[in-house]
């Protein structure tokens, strides 16, 4: 078909051979070929030249349109290998999107515009198992602490003590955890990631004691309305405080840090993925994530 535009467009075989850098009677065979196929004569060729039967002006828009929608098919392609369509289900652990999804996406969708960018906020254990069986593509996390993940450290930020405004320690300008030894203490449930929590207690006994924890509670905001009720004291990253600005103060923990990662299944084959990666690394490396959120 190509051949065909090229001889109709030269109206003259031998041009067009010379054009598309093939043989004179190569070109004419495929003619020959392509006419038989269509069952139609496209071109009459005499002494007098090439010209377009009736059939092959009829034809011949029909076969640009063909081509060019061809061309579109193979550019498609390729921008789907590069990876810059297609859509991306990204997770944003529930404690860590208020501050990572704007930058994130905002960064992303300039990036690369073409791809649809779904967002979900969840919880760790909805967010490992979605990446586990492929319903996310990608997601930013604290660390799962599980082996059969790829994880890539974005930010690294202080973890503080939570305390009740008007707590004798919330003057402090920082403490050891062994200092919150006595206090009550209000913790996510044990079920809720058990990886994280058996680091928890690692991390108490390390302190010198076992918290007496006293509520849990399911989420950050919950755990901060806790606090701030006097419930009890908590530890938390530092852009926690972004989540609740009155009733509690927050006290850096000295040699304590809390990372937010991107994490995703490490036999990905899809492209977009990569860029993604590409596009949050450049950010962290180059933007306060927290205060961009």
């Amino acid at each position: 078909m190509r051949y065909f535009v090229a001889v109709a467009e030269h109206l003259s075989v031998s041009r067009a051979a010379e054009a598309l850098h093939i043989a004179q009677q190569s070109l004419s065979q495929q003619i020959t070929a392509l006419e038989r196929v269509l069952g139609a004569r496209l071109l009459d060729r005499d002494t007098r030249g090439t010209r377009l039967t009736e059939l092959g002006r009829t034809f011949l828009p029909e076969a640009r349109a063909v081509l060019d929608r061809a061309d579109e098919a193979v550019a498609t392609l390729g921008r789907a290998a590069r990876g810059e369509i297609g859509r991306l289900d990204v997770a944003f652990l529930s404690s860590t999107a208020n501050y990572m999804l704007p930058p994130v996406v905002r960064a992303f969708r300039e990036r690369f515009p073409d791809v649809e960018l779904s967002t979900d906020d969840v919880s760790i254990g909805e967010l490992v198992g979605g990446l586990r069986d492929g319903r996310y593509d990608a997601a930013f996390t604290r660390p799962p602490l599980v082996d059969d993940l790829a994880t890539r450290t974005l930010v690294t930020e202080p973890v503080c003590a939570v305390l009740p405004a008007g707590h004798p320690l919330a003057t402090r300008a920082d403490l050891h955890l062994r200092d919150l030894a006595g206090e009550p203490w209000v913790l996510t449930p044990r079920t809720s990631w058990p990886p994280w929590h058996r680091k928890y207690d690692a991390d108490f006994r390390d302190a010198g004691f076992e918290p007496n924890v006293v509520q849990r509670a399911a989420s950050v905001p919950n755990l901060l309305g806790l606090v701030a009720a006097g419930v009890g004291v908590t530890r938390l990253a530092a852009s926690a405080r972004s989540l609740r600005r009155t009733g509690v103060v927050f006290v850096p923990l000295i040699g304590d840090h809390a990372d937010t990662v991107a994490a995703w299944r490490p036999d990905t084959t899809r492209p977009a993925v990569h860029n993604l990666l590409a596009v949050v690394t450049d950010l962290a490396a180059t933007t306060d994530l927290p205060q961009a959120g």
